[in-house]
C-alpha cells in the first residue's frame, strides 16, 4: 500500500498501459481520475472505474482531450472539486499513426505531436500551481523506447516521445528544490490497443530484436509508475526508466 490516502490522476486511462497503471495506484491505495478523450471510450473508462472501486477506492471519469487547453483546465477543475488535490499526474495519453515521413500529411504529424506532446505540456502545466503551493507531488511522463532508437514510418510518434523526455529533463532543472519531481517511464512494446492494427510479421520481426524474445505485457510495465509515484522514489529527479526487454540499453 505505498500510494494510501493519494489522489491520481491518469490521462488516456481508459485503456492500454494507462488502464493498468490506474489499477496499479488503486492497488496501492489511491483515489484516481480515470481521463479518456472521446464518448467512444466512455464505456471502457466506466469499466476502470468500475474495478477501481472493486478495489475500495474512489475513482472519477473525465472525458478531456489533452490537446485542448480549456477541457484540460476543466479536467483539472473537475478533479480538485472532486478529490481537493492532485499528488500524482501521469501523462500517458497517446496516439500512433504510421507513414514514411514523404507521404505523411501534416495534419497527421500536428495531431501526434499535440496529443503526446502539447498534451503533457497542458496537464503539466495545469497541475503545477497546486503542486507549488502545497509543496509537493509526482509527474510521471510516458515516453518509449522509440524515442532513443526511432523506428521507420513513426516520425511523429518518435519525435512526440523524444520531445517528452526533453520536456521532463527540462521541468526536473526549474521544479528544483521544490518538493515535486517529474519522471519519465519509456515501455518497449507492450500488448495494448495500440499495436492491434500491426500486421503479425511486423510483431514478430519486433519480438525477435527483443534479448528476452518476447513483447511486454501491461503487467510488466506498471511498477515503474508505482515506483516513480511512490516514496521510494523520492530522489528521482529527470530520469527515465525504460521497461523494454532489453531492446534499448539506456
Amino acid at each position: 500500500m505505498k500510494l494510501v490516502g493519494r489522489i491520481a490522476l491518469v490521462t488516456g486511462s481508459s485503456s492500454g498501459i494507462g488502464r493498468g497503471v490506474a489499477l496499479a495506484f488503486a492497488s496501492e491505495g489511491a483515489d484516481v481520475v480515470i481521463n479518456h478523450p472521446s464518448s467512444a471510450e466512455v464505456t471502457a473508462a466506466a469499466a476502470v472505474a468500475a474495478e477501481v472501486e472493486a478495489l475500495g477506492r474512489r475513482a472519477l471519469v473525465v472525458q478531456a482531450d489533452v490537446s485542448d487547453e480549456a477541457q484540460v483546465t476543466a479536467m483539472v477543475a473537475a478533479a480538485h472539486a472532486a478529490f481537493g488535490r492532485i499528488d500524482i499526474l501521469v501523462n500517458n495519453a497517446g496516439i500512433a499513426a504510421a507513414g514514411a515521413v514523404h507521404e505523411l500529411e501534416a495534419a497527421v504529424w500536428d495531431r501526434v505531436i499535440a496529443v503526446h506532446l502539447r498534451g503533457t505540456f497542458l496537464v503539466t502545466k495545469a497541475v503545477l500551481p497546486e503542486m507549488y503551493a502545497r509543496g509537493t507531488g509526482r509527474i510521471i511522463n510516458t515516453a518509449s523506447q522509440l524515442a532513443y532508437k526511432g523506428a521507420p514510418g513513426f516520425s511523429a510518434y518518435t519525435a512526440a516521445k523524444g520531445g517528452i523526455l526533453s520536456f521532463t529533463r527540462t521541468t526536473a532543472l526549474e521544479l528544483g528544490a521544490r518538493g515535486i519531481t517529474i519522471n519519465c517511464v519509456a515501455p518497449g512494446a507492450t500488448l495494448t490497443p495500440i499495436l492491434q492494427d500491426v500486421p503479425t510479421a511486423v510483431l514478430d520481426q519486433i519480438r525477435a530484436a527483443i534479448p528476452l524474445g518476447r513483447l511486454a505485457e501491461v503487467a510488466d510495465i506498471v511498477p515503474s509508475y508505482v515506483f516513480l509515484a511512490s516514496d521510494e522514489a523520492r530522489h528521482y529527479q529527470g530520469q527515465c526508466l525504460s521497461p523494454n526487454g532489453g531492446d534499448v540499453f539506456l
